[in-house]
């Protein structure tokens, strides 16, 4: 952010990228701004500026810019309520006569952005819901900005290899407000689109919709599976007692790996304090739970034909999946920094009811190994995989 052109902003109120509230507390209205400002429907390609604690003629309003507030702003981004996730910084600036809480929105890769099912845009200074025409121009402005994998079409792929049910019954009605469904009368494919699961200029389905909605993914992405073994030791040396593949669409996907997570907790009591008791787990099932689904989340699909792997030992559990840090993404920004390789099927992830908040997964691991008394959790960061180590409590 520079300040000469956060002031000339501040002070234009006809421009489209900007946003002033005196508020700093209506967390709705901040989220509708970002999401606006994402979509970028004038189609600048410059950052949207929401500020707050501003008045409607550019002075502060001499609201208290706290650390809390910077921090609930910057929530907003990963919460998981603004599908795909925002790009933005938020800042406090001495601005207008006072303090401002400053967040600058970058113009998504990923149109349209919606908040809570919704789509947000500027109208110049204005903002209001997008049209179904402006909604198709946020798609089809999307395909030539599509960059990752799940984005891209799935060249080969036909409308009929995607089970219609399947996104109009269970993902439909989690991804959209009410309101905007009864309102939709437009095509399969529109729709599709719309969610960023139909490449419109190359008429086929994205790679995304292939994994979330596909009847035969594996037909079209060869590796999109989870191989899971079970050893009566420490080593692949030792004897196989279990052995499972699981497959399908992402839902279903996503379930089995659910249901592994509780399977493999195995709850046995320990020493609490004083006389009492208490239940701690081989692997906690919340830990297992967020490594098993950012295995799939974050794996390299792209040109690989291997699984992710499940390999669960007397002593630990190793999850490996293909493709290493993503972006610029370093060994030293992890596990605190976030780098989205396939944000399309993170969005799915989370609509069909797996993820909560984004950017969270690790913390929640470690916090939930550490309560439970198990060993910090392990990474191994090669460039060509990602290996995550569980161990049993001692």
């Amino acid at each position: 952010m520079v300040r000469a052109e956060l002031e000339r902003l501040l002070l234009d109120t006809e421009t489209d990228r900007v946003e002033r509230t005196v508020s700093v507390s209506n967390i709705d209205k901040f989220a509708e701004a970002i999401c606006s400002f994402a979509n970028d429907m004038a189609n600048s390609g410059k950052p949207g500026y929401l500020f707050v604690g501003a008045t409607p003629d550019g002075l502060a309003s001499r609201a208290v810019i706290s650390d809390q507030l910077l921090e609930n702003l910057a929530a907003i981004r990963s919460n998981g309520d603004i599908q795909p996730l925002p790009t933005m910084n938020v800042q406090k600036w001495n601005l207008g006569e006072g303090e401002m809480a400053v967040v600058e929105v970058f113009p998504s890769d990923l149109p349209p952005v919606r908040y809570r099912g919704r789509t947000h845009i500027r109208v110049g200074p204005r903002r209001a819901m997008a049209t179904v025409a402006e909604e198709r121009i946020l798609t089809e402005r999307r395909i030539d900005r599509a960059k990752t994998w799940d984005a891209r079409g799935c060249l080969g792929a036909t409308l009929d290899d995607l089970s219609k049910g399947l996104f109009e019954l269970d993902y439909l009605p989690n991804a959209l407000a009410r309101e905007t469904i009864e309102e939709n009368h437009r095509p399969y494919d529109v729709q599709l689109a719309s969610l960023r699961f139909y490449n419109v200029d190359q008429r086929c389905p994205t790679n995304a919709a292939v994994l979330a909605f596909g009847i035969d993914p594996l037909g079209l992405v060869p590796g999109a599976y989870i191989q899971y073994v079970r050893y009566a030791g420490a080593s692949q040396a030792d004897d196989v007692l279990e052995e499972r593949r699981f497959g399908g669409d992402l839902l279903m996907v996503l379930r089995d790996l659910d249901r592994l997570a509780r399977e493999v907790a195995e709850a046995r009591p320990a020493p609490g304090e004083g006389l009492a008791e208490r239940t701690i787990f081989d692997y906690p099932p919340r830990a297992t739970h967020e490594l098993f689904m950012n295995a799939v989340i974050h794996r390299n699909y792209e040109g690989s034909t291997s699984p992710v792997v499940i390999n669960h030992y007397s002593d630990r559990i190793e999850i490996q999946n293909p493709g290493g840090l993503f972006g610029d993404l370093t060994p030293d920004q992890f596990p605190r920094g976030t780098s989205y390789r396939n944000p399309i099927v993170a969005e799915a992830a989370k609509v069909l009811g797996f993820v909560n908040r984004f950017g969270r997964g690790i913390s929640i691991v470690e916090d939930s190994l550490d309560r439970n008394g198990s060993p910090p959790v392990g990474f191994e960061l090669p460039p060509n995989f990602f290996l995550a180590i569980v161990r049993k409590p001692s």
